[in-house]
């Protein structure tokens, strides 16, 4: 009897160890070849098998091939048997064809092995690299090569194109034969242009336009100016993030029942681009209600806390307020007394009122310490850097909030990847934490060339070479020379933000400037000097800076039409002055602040030494109110900003211009660089003197253009006030207080380029001598 079965595909590339059936196999040792199942009993009347002859085999060893069969030497011929043993030898995945036949009383069992993997290339492949294709696949060099493994890894490189937005990708895997049963197999790859999306669509809204939706969802619709963006590749996983954004988003103006129970892809017919479409069911729109606090602490009142509480009867529910609410109160209790606390948010709908009302309870929390703080990751960075960054130490009691803070302020030094991490995880003790800070490093290093053209300095260059994290210290140090038409300098820097791993900052600067100020009052100016500075931290909020400077100015190049006040300027005058600035800052951010308010006091004291002596201060502040929760819209932003400052010379000693205040220009829109304030009238070009005394107050709203967010266009409608005056400079000099105002209206746009700032104002309370300017246009780029 001769038995040949097809060729069977197996699904993995490895060699599997299959066992007979229970009641048929024994245990074997690993790395020993599989030993034959003792003889079944003879059935009677039927031929006894007296050998098994394997043929073919190379790699593997006969007794092997035996120990995967039901029949073995000494059993009688069982056509069943013979059938199963077949099947289970083709299910190993080790052959590629298996033939099982009778000669007289011995079976012979020719088998055709699959070959080995000799290697696994990859062809046409350019936007993945061959490491991040090999990573998917299976198929490795030395192991069996079956066309079912070979199927299966290409299956998973589609996959992988697929997660790139890339599903009109096409594989053919190729088997080249080579000697010794060897293969070697080449993934033939055309890769597909991205599929994007071609359109996003919602069901079920209807309080908000599909194109208000559109702006909170970070998927976007593909169009020609993302030429950089790939927000509008299609992703699986930012379907899901999309839902919860949406989510979010109406609860956070007051829809609490909100849900977004579908996010469906459709790939066009030509697999070139998807149509997204988000189902919504909105519910219904629910206010505040009652908001209460209730405290179970020894030392912090429920009245207490409700001072800290934002959210008011009347205002529509919000999602967000809530969690910022509950940490707001965490960290009162903090502050008051009260290590160990958990807050925790009660809500009760009321149907019929569509309110909810609010219960917080503040209740003593689980009593945990810090017991040890490990740090990994930093291959550069010294573990003392981000230790000083931490707010909480070992021994400490354990603060949700201070781990939170703590994270921030590591992100915030630039020095690792924003994926910071702070694990909190049992120690020692059931009341003990084990603080886990996982970090990534990232290229800290600055090479940057820029180029562009501001209203006051003209076109400019720009070369710099910084190191943020010098040696892995923690110093910054930098070198930067900027040329321009009308300003020119170059400084270097140096400094310690933890100097001696204690609350001091310590830095040196050494600067050299020139200025071109003849458009304005008829001079140049060049100034070569140094600084030293120091600064400190109070709390999170409040810090102050000192800072002692020495330089020569030169006031040279003076215009002879100018007039007698501007050529008693003319020469060298050393300054030897110290200064102080006190900051408190609450701003969310602040490098794009939305809420919060920071306020500034500097001083100045010139006279230990040089040629001049004064005093000199200025206080201002800007107050910055968020229109979110009105308007829907995190750019609605009105800032409020005001200064004054005030300069007194003593000891007889002469004043110079270059020390005195300007207005115009950048503290001034409408009006040009130091256009407004004392002039002397009695020169063709009208020098601007300054002034001793100068107050600023500025009114402006920050607001959304009606464009794709992802454009980076905003804009901004302005009020600028001010007044200069205080020179003291004789008859012919005009000297008048009264305000100037300039109203106008701005764009930026954050462009692949760098920033742009575009105004248009006009000066509508001025005087006939003021210098007015209509059109600020400000661009600056680093690559």
């Amino acid at each position: 009897m001769h038995v040949t079965r097809a060729l069977l595909l197996a699904a993995t590339c490895l060699v599997p160890v299959l066992l007979p059936p229970a009641a048929e196999a024994q245990p074997q040792r690993q790395g020993q070849p599989r030993r034959a199942a003792p003889a079944a009993r003879p059935a009677a009347g039927g031929p006894v098998i007296q050998a098994i002859d394997i043929r073919g085999n190379q790699r593997i060893e006969a007794d092997t091939v035996r120990s995967y069969m039901l029949l073995q030497a000494g059993d009688r011929f069982d056509s069943d048997r013979q059938d199963r043993s077949l099947r289970t030898l083709f299910a190993t995945g080790l052959f590629r064809d298996v033939q099982i036949s009778r000669e007289g009383d011995r079976v012979v069992v020719q088998v055709q092995e699959n070959p080995l993997v000799n290697q696994v290339v990859f062809e046409g492949n350019r936007k993945l690299s061959d490491d991040v294709l090999r990573a998917e696949t299976q198929l490795r060099s030395r192991s069996v090569y079956t066309d079912a493994a070979a199927q299966a890894d290409r299956q998973r490189l589609l996959e992988l194109y697929a997660r790139r937005g890339r599903f009109a990708t096409r594989i053919e895997p190729k088997v080249i034969e080579r000697d010794q049963n060897r293969v070697d197999l080449a993934f033939e790859i055309t890769e597909g242009d991205t599929a994007l999306i071609s359109s996003i669509g919602f069901v079920g809204n209807e309080a908000f336009s599909d194109s208000r939706l559109k702006e909170v969802v970070s998927s976007r619709e593909a169009a020609w100016y993302r030429p950089f963006s790939s927000s509008d590749t299609y992703e699986p996983e930012r379907l899901n993030f999309d839902r919860e954004l949406l989510r979010r988003y109406y609860q956070r103006l007051g829809y609490a029942d909100a849900e977004v129970t579908g996010a469906a892809a459709e790939l066009s017919p030509d697999r070139s681009g998807f149509f997204v479409t988000y189902t919504i069911k909105e519910g219904d729109r629910f206010r505040i209600g009652k908001v209460e606090v209730n405290s179970t602490l020894r030392n912090v009142t429920g009245e207490r806390l409700r001072r800290d509480v934002e959210i008011s009867p009347g205002d529509w529910y919000d999602g967000d307020a809530i969690e910022r609410v509950t940490q707001t109160l965490t960290d009162a209790a903090n502050l008051n007394g009260a290590p160990f606390v958990e807050v925790t948010p009660r809500i009760t709908r009321n149907a019929e009122t569509k309110t909810i009302d609010l219960v917080f309870d503040a209740a003593e929390g689980q009593r945990n310490f810090v017991e040890r703080i490990d740090i990994t990751g930093n291959t550069r960075t010294q573990d003392r850097v981000i230790r000083r960054e931490m707010r909480l130490a070992e021994g400490d009691a354990f603060n949700a909030a201070q781990v939170t803070r703590s994270r921030q302020r590591i992100r915030d030094l630039g020095y690792f990847n924003p994926d910071v991490t702070i694990n909190p995880v049992p120690g020692s003790q059931p009341d003990r934490v084990v603080l886990n800070t996982a970090v990534t490093e990232k290229a800290t290093g600055e090479l940057s060339l820029g180029g562009g053209y501001s209203t006051d300095a003209g076109a400019l260059a720009d070369i710099g070479l910084r190191e943020r994290n010098l040696l892995g210290t923690g110093v910054d140090a930098r070198i930067n020379t900027t040329i321009a038409q009308r300003r020119s300098q170059v400084d270097m820097s140096v400094t310690d933000p933890s100097f001696l791993d204690r609350n001091l900052s310590v830095g040196a600067d050494l600067f050299y400037i020139v200025r071109d100020l003849t458009e304005y009052s008829g001079y140049e100016e060049r100034r070569v000097g140094g600084s030293l500075r120091a600064g400190y931290e109070f709390n999170e909020q409040l810090r102050q800076s000192w800072a002692y400077t020495l330089s020569r100015r030169n006031v040279f190049n003076v215009d002879d039409q100018a007039g007698i006040y501007i050529q008693e300027q003319k020469g060298v005058t050393w300054l030897s002055q110290v200064g102080q600035t006190l900051t408190y800052d609450t701003r969310d951010s602040r490098l794009e602040p939305h809420k919060g308010y920071v306020l500034r006091l500097g001083t100045d004291l010139a006279g230990l030494g040089g040629d001049v002596a004064y005093m000199r201060a200025r206080l201002d502040g800007t107050y910055y109110i968020p229109f979110e929760r009105w308007l829907g819209d995190p750019d609605y932003v009105l800032s409020i900003s005001a200064g004054g400052g005030i300069m007194k010379s003593f000891a007889d000693k002469p004043e110079r211009i270059v020390d005195r205040f300007f207005l115009g220009g950048e503290n001034l829109r409408g009006f040009a660089v130091a256009g407004a304030g004392p002039r002397d009238l009695n020169t063709v070009n009208r020098d601007s003197l300054g002034g001793r005394a100068i107050w600023t107050q500025s009114t402006e709203m920050r607001f959304p253009l009606p464009l794709p967010s992802e454009i980076g266009l905003l804009g901004r409608a302005f009020v600028d006030v001010g007044s200069l005056s205080n020179v003291n400079s004789g008859d012919n000099v005009r000297d008048d207080s009264s305000p100037r105002v300039g109203i106008g209206f701005g764009i930026s746009w954050k462009s692949p380029f760098g920033l742009i700032n575009i105004d248009l104002a006009q000066a509508v309370v001025k005087k006939s001598y003021d210098e007015t300017q209509v059109f600020r246009f400000g661009f600056g780029t680093r690559f």
